[in-house]
């Protein structure tokens, strides 16, 4: 899946920015098949529990001169809503980025809170189910 995505990447890029932590096992492949060795991390946090909060919570974000004038790949597993990537995508283009393009593993058209024309720049699959990676962990079983 990932190999789809680096036929889709010919701009070289400064900077991977990884979105904690469901784009950090993509970005390291990425950056393996790229020799892009600067990656720099975004945590973001959108819910507190199960409670939505209003506004995007950066626990974890570059520096600014760590990418102004930078030309950034923006890496996550999934757009779902969008929201998440969005907010990182704002916030990096606010700091002085030059480019900052959004590759996710898989975009999910009909959950995206965004009209058509804003999705990703790359993604390898267009899906709307449920999605479990190999590197999510195992939920335990209830009652047992």
């Amino acid at each position: 899946m990932v190999g789809q995505l680096l036929t889709q990447l010919t701009t070289p890029y400064d900077n991977i920015l990884v979105i904690t932590r469901g784009g950090m096992v993509p970005a390291c492949l990425i950056s393996e098949k790229t020799h892009i060795r600067n990656i720099l991390v975004a945590a973001v946090m959108f819910y507190e529990g199960e409670v939505r909060q209003s506004e995007p919570v950066f626990l974890q974000f570059p520096q600014d001169n760590q990418i102004q004038n930078r030309r950034v790949l923006v890496v996550d597993d999934v757009w779902d809503t969008g929201t998440t990537v969005m907010a990182v995508r704002d916030r990096l283009i606010q700091g002085g980025a030059t480019v900052a393009d959004i590759a996710v593993l898989h975009f999910k058209p009909k959950k995206s809170l965004y009209p058509p024309n804003i999705r990703p720049d790359f993604f390898a699959e267009e899906t709307d189910a449920w999605i479990v990676y190999p590197w999510d962990p195992e939920r335990e079983l209830q009652g047992g």
